[in-house]
């Protein structure tokens, strides 16, 4: 087989396993649109006069993610990221069967327990984008990326329409339908997982890759990558941050919950939509100044927030959140596969995961004690500070870049 052959089989080997990863994604993603847009609210149902918690098991869903990013990363190495992936599924089904039956048998944190489990479940999802860029060609990394997370399209109107239309579905009991359908989606999600056929390393050459592999704290420690988990904390948990308290305020203000579940899908439709041509502006403009759009789109979304409260002004910010996380998450995403040689990938990507999800983690708590204490106005202060640091790591990056070596 000529060289161009086997650059062709490869090029076209990326594209199926991007294909297949962004199916999983589109079907077992939709557990998180779930948890999110109605973890809250069931959170209030569960609880009594106090709901100053109410938000804690949207907390829980992304502690799961956090904590479960290393072991996640672990099992995946281990028993390959088609077993390690099966694996993921049976979590996640397990997260779901948990919180329905916290609903069941009110239980406020057996509920914020079961979303925990269920983040588990979303830590093996987290590693699909990784999984995509390491089985590509490098010049096709940032498209595979993109495509696995276009997946998260059909998420931005499977879960939910999937909430709309079972929230009800055991009525007295709220919200139980819901994470009940979310074991049906488990099953689907492990049924194109088996299609997966990612090649292992050769013995001797994954050997000579281990030997390569530099210490952890050598990487993390680069400023490139300081710069890519600084963008990507600071996008993702400013998403969490206002996202999980908008809902609420929807609610609170008067708005209907099935505005406040079109809202979410908006905006998730929002996150993931512009997937599709996110990789190719990154390889034409690069990562760092699709980041910087991403954090100038969240200030958007803060400044219409803030303009007012009705229903428009709602979705546009939401949309408008979503677009930043997009533009700012896959493009730190980019920056960070490009840190780490090919055998640092797992310890890389848990430890990058685990700090990430432990922020987002704080910002869905936060979200909800904010919002108790100073109302959806404050949610959306709180995005000028954070983007403003943001704006200053990648200032850092690029003086760091331009400063001649010695």
């Amino acid at each position: 087989m000529t060289a161009a052959a086997v650059v062709a089989e490869a090029s076209r080997e990326a594209r199926r396993t991007a294909f297949i990863l962004a199916a999983a994604q589109a079907i077992i993603g939709s557990a998180a649109p779930i948890a999110i847009s109605v973890g809250g609210l069931a959170g209030q149902y569960l609880l009594a006069a106090d709901k100053s918690l109410a938000t804690a098991p949207i907390t829980g869903f992304n502690v799961g993610v956090a904590l479960g990013a290393l072991p996640a990363a672990a099992i995946i190495r281990s028993l390959g990221q088609r077993g390690g992936f099966m694996t993921g599924t049976i979590i996640t089904a397990l997260g779901g069967l948990v919180a329905t039956l916290a609903l069941f048998h009110p239980n406020f944190w057996l509920f914020a327990f079961g979303l925990a489990v269920l983040g588990i479940g979303g830590a093996f999802v987290q590693q699909f984008r990784f999984a995509a860029a390491d089985n590509a060609p490098s010049e096709f990394k940032a498209r595979a990326i993109s495509f696995v997370l276009a997946g998260g399209i059909v998420t931005a109107i499977l879960g939910p329409q999937i909430v709309i239309f079972t929230r009800e579905l055991f009525a007295p009991v709220m919200f139980a339908g819901s994470f009940a359908s979310i074991l049906v989606l488990a099953a689907v999600g492990a049924i194109i997982l088996s299609f997966l056929r990612i090649p292992s390393r050769a013995p001797g050459k994954a050997e000579i890759a281990d030997n390569d592999a530099r210490p952890l704290s050598e990487i993390v420690t680069r400023p490139r990558f300081v710069a890519a988990l600084f963008c990507a904390v600071g996008s993702y948990a400013l998403m969490s941050f206002v996202m999980t308290g908008a809902p609420l305020a929807m609610v609170g203000c008067g708005l209907s919950t099935d505005d406040a579940m079109l809202g979410i899908s908006w905006h998730v439709m929002a996150m993931f939509a512009p997937s599709f041509f996110t990789g190719s502006l990154i390889h034409r403009f690069g990562a760092e100044r699709i980041v910087a759009a991403g954090l100038i789109l969240l200030v958007a979304c803060a400044v219409v927030a803030l303009s007012g409260l009705a229903l428009w002004q709602f979705w546009t910010a939401l949309i408008l959140l979503g677009l930043g996380w997009n533009f700012g998450f896959i493009g730190a995403t980019a920056m960070v596969a490009d840190s780490y040689r090919p055998s640092e990938k797992g310890k890389v990507q848990g430890f990058h995961d685990f700090v990430l999800f432990g922020s987002v983690a704080f910002a869905s708590l936060m979200s909800g004690a904010v919002y108790n204490a100073w109302g959806w106005e404050m949610l959306n202060w709180i995005v000028f500070p954070v983007t403003a640091l943001c704006f200053v790591a990648l200032g850092a990056l690029k003086m760091t870049s331009l400063r001649p070596a010695t």
